[in-house]
């Protein structure tokens, strides 16, 4: 199945240097171009897209808000987008994850790695480095000190739910999780999809920093 791909870029260099690369590809086909957040926001409404690259600093509306209106739109629930930005640790990259974004990546990547990251959206998993994940957390999203009461979501969540939510909030894949609590593979990404659907996140991405801005798991100070 291709996965179908718009880019939201305000440099037209830059979109068709992307167009190229990921037209290359046998299972990724561009579908559109938007030069800034609301282009890209109507574009995803017609084009069907099952991923947007967006830039995050784009005049008028930009990709935060871009984002945020692509991921509250109910019929745009299949729809990922995946962040590219010039600077990979700032406030920027937080809210935009926040706002529903699937992961992010900077603009310097290799080739190959942006097609993966695409694949990767495309198939429901967050793209989030955990390194990059947790000093984004620390500098940005740092939780009360001391006791965190859990939101009145995790409450929903069993004890092993929550077990998983951290260990993705870790970096872990379904597999290492799986290896982690002794659990099959199947049965490991069925605790992630039901905590998903408990704490209504869309994706890994946002299991993530649900994880950290409750305290579920708190970010190394080192």
């Amino acid at each position: 199945m291709t996965v179908r791909v718009l880019l939201a870029d305000d440099q037209g260099l830059i979109r068709s240097g992307f167009r190229a690369l990921i037209d290359s590809a046998p299972d990724l086909a561009v579908v559109g171009e938007a030069s800034d957040g609301a282009e890209a926001v109507a574009l995803a409404r017609t084009t069907r897209a099952d991923v947007v690259v967006m830039d995050i600093r784009m005049p008028g509306t930009d990709g935060i808000e871009a984002t945020r209106q692509i991921c509250a739109d109910d019929d745009l629930a299949g729809v990922r987008v995946l962040i590219l930005t010039t600077f990979e640790l700032d406030e920027h990259v937080v809210e935009a994850v926040r706002a529903g974004a699937s992961g992010f990546l900077g603009k310097g990547v290799e080739p190959q790695v942006l097609l993966d990251a695409i694949r990767t959206v495309a198939a429901g998993d967050a793209l989030l480095s955990p390194k990059a994940t947790r000093t984004l957390i620390s500098r940005y999203l740092q939780p009360a000190r001391g006791p965190v009461a859990a939101p009145a979501a995790l409450t929903a969540l069993t004890n092993r739910e929550r077990e998983v939510v951290a260990l993705v909030a870790g970096g872990l894949s379904n597999d290492e999780i799986a290896a982690t609590l002794y659990l099959s593979p199947l049965t490991a990404k069925t605790h992630v999809n039901r905590a998903m659907t408990k704490l209504g996140s869309r994706d890994r991405a946002q299991l993530v920093v649900l994880a950290y801005q409750s305290g579920l798991v708190r970010a190394d100070p080192t």
